[in-house]
């Protein structure tokens, strides 16, 4: 829908349109928007639009190409954390190959979070550069990196609203990494107030984040998006405990997700996480081990004083370089690096000689950070971003969003990187560090292989809500059910929405379109037995204007009362329903009501006089009425206003031969069978008109054709003998066996 229907990416609307409205093309002060404000990402899909239509092959290029991009970019980062060689290549090859992404790289409308992405790490590594610009340029390279990295946070959340929480990762980088300050340090940074240019920039990238939020909040109308309680079921439940518990199990989840993407789902919503309501349930030890492991984790890492000698920089010996004595992550390489370590002490100071933790003298190379800073700066970079998906300020519109892990992921491989150089210096025999360097390549082979077999997921809808089932059975049931019949496969399709209430049997919706599927099939009663349970399970629907479906499955009942009460109710709702009106219109014609029929049907135009289905239904109604000329003048407007619909292009053609208007008709006809080629109906109405009109050959030619497509069609077979006893008379060559 953010594609395929959303307005706002074709030519003739006003690019502008795409700052007023919602990701997915709606006004984002109407009461029904989403209110995602996605209006960079949308410009992306309009520009693919341009170049390529609807063809996936574009927009699938463009993701691809951004998830290169962002990979390129992490990598840059990681080597500034870690420095050049074996580990910051695993955290990048990490993140190129994590199965979470597939989602985000290989569903199109994921481009948002990839693009969120590209620009979160635009603004935090221009912030870093500021950082470390800091007492060796002048004032205006300073401000110009600032204020580049406050321009790319707001880029960043103008492709998704999560980008914003770059500048609460880059005011952690500067305290934690740049600054190297402990726990207490920070607690008597904010009680003394000593260091003001810290403050000051903390207090700026705070500000600016205020701004970035209340613009967004006031732009989408001051109001919150309502999701559907089965989206977020947790958010819903009446029990304090319930949401307490469910919600503090949710992040545990996600993080398991990074480690071990075994199971993946388009959809985790209704009961695939089911709510968490006693403190007995055994999920309850995961939650408490997780926010154990990463508590002490920071903890650690914010506590402890590192002894500048004797103890471990980086993960080593205060000589050491990222890796070995005199290595850099196993290369020859040494460089003076003892300046960066005046803002280890024990008690936080600031020395008169230097400037925010470095000596005025000018290194040539920035030294690495410590790994208990890099750790606490992975753990921020995990779980800041995070923070809007925790339901802890807002409640969300879902439960598990792997695309939402595009960003926290970068602080995961990080941690796994940082860890697994930890534990290589640590080990002293050569074949047991050989043995975790090949640890580490199987586990981006592992990744890689399940992120290659992901993608088969993503092939089409078909095969991806067949992925689902196991995760979440009533989404992915429902789902597959609507691909099915939208494939003609009607058996198959009822089978599957039965399935997905076997699962869960209240989805009103799933009720509906069951009873939808069985009208169409001819089962009214049946499909009334559902329409009405599905009013049950939501009461709105019987104010819905879907209602109208109800009263056209009364009308084929014959019980005219009943169907009459379900378009008057379907109206009430909502007055500018078009399908009701035109439905509505048929039922007041069919019990004798003609003039009042014929007001709605006029009413119906009025509302929407582009719309050629309008047109079409009156001009059957004049037909009826044997008012030839004003049905045949209904017939070629809807024919040219919907000159891509099949259906009204076809009925078009009826009418005006029906009026006599036989080179009108082979004109539509003829449009008709352009648009469906291979309908066999289509071709032998076609061949029919042409014969009526004395094209005899050209009739020859499309007969035949429809009985390649349908050999036993007795109608065809029958013109097709009469056109050639008219060609013989006429010394015409025919086809005739």
């Amino acid at each position: 829908r953010a594609i395929k229907t959303n307005q706002d990416l074709l030519p003739e609307t006003p690019w502008t349109n795409i700052f007023y409205d919602d990701f997915w093309g709606t006004l984002l002060t109407h009461s029904g928007s989403h209110k995602s404000y996605r209006p960079l990402c949308t410009l992306s899909f309009r520009l693919n639009h341009a170049v390529g239509g609807l063809e996936p092959w574009g927009y699938h290029l463009v993701n691809v190409a951004l998830h290169g991009a962002v990979t390129g970019l992490f990598t840059s980062l990681a080597r500034l954390l870690l420095g050049g060689g074996l580990w910051s290549l695993l955290a990048g090859l990490l993140f190129a190959s994590h199965p979470i992404h597939t989602e985000a790289v290989a569903g199109v409308v994921g481009r948002a979070d990839e693009g969120a992405t590209l620009f979160f790490l635009l603004s935090l590594l221009c912030y870093m550069r500021h950082c470390q610009l800091r007492g060796h340029a002048g004032p205006v390279r300073l401000v110009a990196w600032f204020l580049g990295s406050l321009v790319c946070a707001a880029c960043s959340m103008l492709w998704k609203e999560l980008g914003v929480t770059v500048l609460a990762v880059s005011a952690l980088y500067d305290v934690c990494v740049f600054h190297k300050l402990k726990l207490r340090q920070v607690v008597m940074l904010l009680y003394k107030r000593k260091n003001v240019d810290l403050l000051l920039n903390v207090f700026l990238l705070a500000a600016w984040g205020v701004v970035l939020l209340a613009g967004r909040f006031y732009w989408m109308g001051n109001k919150p998006p309502n999701f559907s309680n089965s989206d977020n079921p947790a958010a819903d439940s009446p029990s304090l405990l319930t949401r307490m518990l469910t919600f503090s199990y949710l992040p545990a989840a996600n993080f398991w997700l990074l480690l071990c993407p075994d199971m993946l789902s388009f959809d985790w919503s209704m009961d695939a996480l089911p709510l968490i309501r006693r403190l007995a349930d055994w999920r309850n030890l995961y939650t408490a081990a997780f926010y154990l492991g990463l508590f002490f984790l920071a903890w650690f890492s914010l506590w402890t004083h590192q002894t500048v000698k004797g103890k471990e920089t980086n993960g080593k010996a205060h000589h050491y370089t990222n890796g070995r004595n005199g290595n850099s992550n196993g290369h020859s390489y040494q460089y003076n690096n003892h300046e960066h370590t005046n803002n280890s002490h024990t008690d936080f100071h600031i020395n008169n000689n230097t400037q925010n933790g470095t000596k005025k003298h000018y290194e040539s190379r920035t030294p690495l950070p410590t790994s208990e800073n890099v750790v606490v700066f992975s753990i921020g970079l995990l779980a800041i971003p995070f923070l809007p998906a925790t339901n802890l300020f807002f409640y969300v519109g879902f439960v598990i969003a792997e695309r939402v892990l595009y960003i926290p992921s970068m602080g995961f491989c990080l941690l796994v990187a940082v860890g697994m150089r930890s534990l290589y210096v640590r080990l002293r025999r050569r074949s047991f560090r050989t043995m975790l360097v090949y640890c580490s390549a199987t586990v981006v082979l592992l990744f890689s292989v399940k992120t290659v077999l992901r993608n088969k997921d993503w092939q089409n809808e078909e095969m991806l809500y067949k992925s689902g089932i196991y995760v979440n059975p009533a989404k992915a049931w429902g789902n597959l059910g609507n691909v099915l019949k939208s494939q003609g496969e009607m058996e198959e399709a009822e089978q599957a929405y039965r399935n997905a209430l076997y699962y869960r049997s209240n989805m009103a919706d799933m009720l509906y379109n069951l009873g939808l599927l069985l009208q169409e099939s001819n089962k009214f009663s049946e499909a009334l037995h559902y329409y009405k349970l599905a009013i049950g399970s939501r009461p709105t629907l019987a104010f819905d204007p879907r209602s109208a479906l109800t009263g056209e499955a009364y009308i084929r009942l014959n019980k005219l009362t009943d169907a009459e009460h379900w378009y008057r109710e379907s109206l009430r709702a909502k007055p500018d329903h078009i399908p009701a009106h035109l439905t509505y219109g048929k039922l007041l014609a069919m019990t004798g009501q003609k003039t009042e029929a014929e007001r709605y049907f006029l009413k119906a135009i009025q509302l929407d006089p582009t719309k050629g289905n309008c047109y079409m239904h009156y001009g059957q109604f004049l037909l009826e009425e044997s008012r030839l000329l004003e049905a045949a003048e209904m017939a070629e407007k809807a024919a040219r206003l919907d000159s891509g619909e099949f259906d009204v292009v076809f009925s078009a053609a009826h009418m005006l031969r029906q009026a006599s208007l036989n080179e009108a008709a082979e004109k539509y006809y003829g449009q008709a069978a352009s648009l469906r080629p291979n309908y066999p109906a289509a071709l032998m109405n076609l061949g029919a008109i042409l014969h009526l009109n004395g094209k005899l050959q050209q009739a020859e030619a499309n007969y035949l054709r429809a009985l390649e497509l349908k050999p036993d069609d007795t109608i065809t077979q029958s013109n097709l003998r009469k056109l050639w006893n008219i060609m013989e008379k006429q010394g015409l060559r025919t086809m005739s066996p």
